[in-house]
């Protein structure tokens, strides 16, 4: 498996795979123009997983200067649990942590129990203040 940082060239194959991705729910965010601007803010904090050339995997983040956001994880159905989704929450937790973010969050769709399953797994915990998923990179819990 091969990991990599997103750029916009990976759009089409990242619109298929997530228009298949069971839990995912595109927006007018999510267009050519949305996801390269995206990119553009976020550089180097999104990633894909490519299998003999083929997208199967993908993950997208950014973060506000305090807080990170992850989004749109997804892996092809004939790849899953393989490791791949772990992978790719790592290199991108891994980047924005290089960026000095500890502290990220992420929504889900309430009825996705497969997401919430996998979150909770990867140590995030769920804030039913606000249905917030949130993760602490670190020792220090009040970051």
């Amino acid at each position: 498996m091969h990991y990599r940082p997103m750029t916009i060239d990976d759009y089409d194959a990242t619109i298929a795979l997530w228009s298949e991705s069971e839990g995912v729910r595109l927006r007018d965010a999510d267009s050519r123009e949305g996801i390269e601007k995206y990119l553009r803010r976020n550089p180097g904090l999104s990633f894909v997983a490519e299998e003999e050339g083929q997208l199967v995997g993908t993950i997208m983040a950014g973060h506000d200067g305090k807080r990170g956001y992850v989004q749109h994880l997804s892996v092809a159905n004939s790849h899953r649990r393989n490791g791949i989704a772990t992978q790719l929450v790592s290199l991108c937790l891994e980047a924005l942590k290089h960026e000095g973010i500890l502290k990220s969050h992420l929504m889900i769709l309430p009825e996705n129990e497969a997401a919430k399953q996998f979150w909770v797994s990867q140590g995030w915990m769920c804030r039913s203040d606000i249905k917030l998923y949130s993760f602490v990179n670190g020792d220090n819990p009040n970051v």
